[in-house]
C-alpha cells in the first residue's frame, strides 16, 4: 500500500520501508510520529479513499542538507556577495501506511448519545 502525504509544503509518495528526507519536524531520533495529511492512498494500481489513513514514521536523524551557494554580482559596479545556506531536514523511515486515524471524532460521537440520554 502507498500514500501521498504533504509535509513542509511538499508532497511525497511513500510506502512501508521507504526512507525520505523532509523539512525539519519536531522530535528526536528514535521517536515515532504520524503524518496525518494524506492526500491519496492506493494499493497496487487501485486508488483508495484517503479518509482515515495515517502514515506512521520513525525519525532516523535530524540533519542538514547539502550547502547551496548564493552568489550575487552586478557587472561594472564592484558588487559581489557570496553566501551559503544549509537547510535543516529530518530523515524519516516509513513504518506503516494505513490504519485508522486517531479516535478524536469517535470520542465526540460517544458524547453525543450520552447528551441525548441526559436530555430524556
Amino acid at each position: 500500500m502507498f500514500a501521498v502525504v504533504r509535509t513542509g509544503g511538499k508532497q511525497y509518495r511513500v510506502a512501508a520501508g521507504d526512507k525520505i528526507a523532509v523539512e525539519k519536524l519536531a522530535g528526536e531520533a528514535g521517536e515515532t510520529i504520524t503524518l496525518g495529511d494524506v492526500l491519496l492512498a492506493g494499493d497496487g494500481g487501485e486508488i483508495k479513499d484517503a479518509k482515515g489513513v495515517v502514515v506512521s514514521a520513525e525519525i532516523i536523524a535530524q540533519a542538514k542538507s547539502e550547502k547551496v551557494i548564493v552568489f550575487k554580482k552586478r557587472r561594472r559596479h564592484n558588487y559581489r556577495r557570496k553566501n551559503g545556506h544549509r537547510q535543516q531536514m529530518t530523515l524519516l523511515r516509513i513504518l506503516a501506511v494505513g490504519g485508522a486515524a486517531p479516535a478524536k471524532k469517535a470520542a465526540a460521537k460517544k458524547a453525543a448519545p450520552e447528551a441525548a440520554a441526559a436530555a430524556e
